[in-house]
């Protein structure tokens, strides 16, 4: 079969019309310790700002699940008759990195679906991350319609972040690892990012936060607000761990250009400095915001620069409404808003 790029497909980008966005419902005192309820709460408020904006695919365990979470979704005032329910065996919420990316047509309006392979961030051999491998089948067992193209490699949806219009930023952390395609290289990577996401330049990051179980997902680091236009992790505070990592980063993307050689405009955004309960440094930014089709969810975290950073956000995106949420208890798994969405394109 040919690959998609030559059937006229490409990945749109996160602003492009939504039919829906997939969710997984949060449950797992493992990803959450002690914090599952308050995550439920949030989760919830998630969803109703969502249902405002598209339809909700909710996957959950079982029947049991399904009637807490509608009782949950109602109190926070979901419109439910946007929500949509599949029962799955899941392990975690992080739909992002293990859901299928969607690839469009526009010439005939047809779309289909990448399937990737999800491998736990390259840690299976980790007791903590070893469940997770079971997120790997829940797609093909929803056994979504239309045609599925699938590459055989590692990917996660949070690896990467396309324009709609041929350019990609990602991570080379986390795409470069070997604990992801150990025999595969950067010209491998770029190769499969063109036949089956249709990226035509692909701009590459160094590293990602310190702590960032991912190795790096970008979706941390940089987002692209519109074609020409990136959003950037900035940290002004030269005695942060993560000040030269994302001034490296900046440097970077300062020097890209787009597929007609033009620079991208470049917006910084603030980070926040959260640490665990432990003292640890929690690898957050505020990079990792949703793009709905009226709404932009943006995680907040109780820290000094949030309204800062949602004031930026807004900015960005004049004719959505950005509603900030509280992800203090969600970044205990490891992510925050953004890592638990994927859109499906219409």
């Amino acid at each position: 079969m040919n690959p998609p790029i030559e059937q006229g497909f490409q990945m749109p980008a996160e602003w492009a019309r939504h039919e829906g966005t997939w969710l997984a419902w949060p449950y797992d005192d493992t990803t959450f310790p002690e914090r599952v309820e308050n995550v439920q709460k949030i989760f919830s408020h998630m969803v109703a700002a969502l249902s405002t904006s598209e339809k909700i695919f909710l996957i959950v365990l079982d029947e049991a699940m399904k009637k807490m979470a509608e009782h949950m979704l109602q109190s926070s005032g979901a419109q439910m008759d946007a929500v949509y329910f599949y029962k799955v065996p899941f392990a975690d919420v992080w739909t992002r990195d293990y859901g299928p990316l969607t690839i469009t047509n526009k010439e005939d309006n047809k779309r289909a679906w990448t399937k990737w392979v999800y491998n736990a961030y390259g840690k299976s051999h980790d007791p903590y991350y070893a469940p997770l491998l079971a997120d790997n089948e829940v797609f093909n067992i929803i056994a979504l319609e239309g045609q599925k193209f699938e590459p055989g490699i590692v990917l996660e949806g949070g690896a990467i972040e396309v324009n709609g219009e041929g350019v990609c930023l990602t991570c080379e952390q986390t795409l470069l690892n070997p604990n992801r395609n150990p025999i595969l290289f950067r010209e491998d990577m770029k190769k499969y990012l063109h036949d089956f996401l249709g990226v035509k330049k692909t701009i590459w990051l160094k590293e990602g936060l310190v702590n960032d179980h991912t190795d790096g997902h970008i979706e941390e680091l940089a987002r692209f607000v519109s074609p020409d236009t990136i959003v950037c992790a900035y940290e002004d505070d030269p005695s942060d761990e993560n000040y030269e990592i994302l001034q490296k980063n900046y440097e970077v993307i300062k020097q890209a250009t787009d597929l007609n050689g033009n620079p991208f405009r470049i917006i910084t955004l603030p980070m926040p400095h959260v640490n665990y309960d432990d003292g640890t440094k929690a690898p957050v930014s505020y990079c990792n915001f949703y793009i709905a089709n009226t709404v932009v969810l943006a995680a907040l975290f109780q820290d000094p620069n949030d309204q800062e950073a949602l004031s930026i956000l807004q900015s960005c995106f004049p004719d959505k409404k950005v509603i900030g949420l509280d992800c203090s208890d969600i970044i205990y798994g490891g992510g925050a808003i953004h890592c638990m969405t994927q859109q499906v394109p219409e």
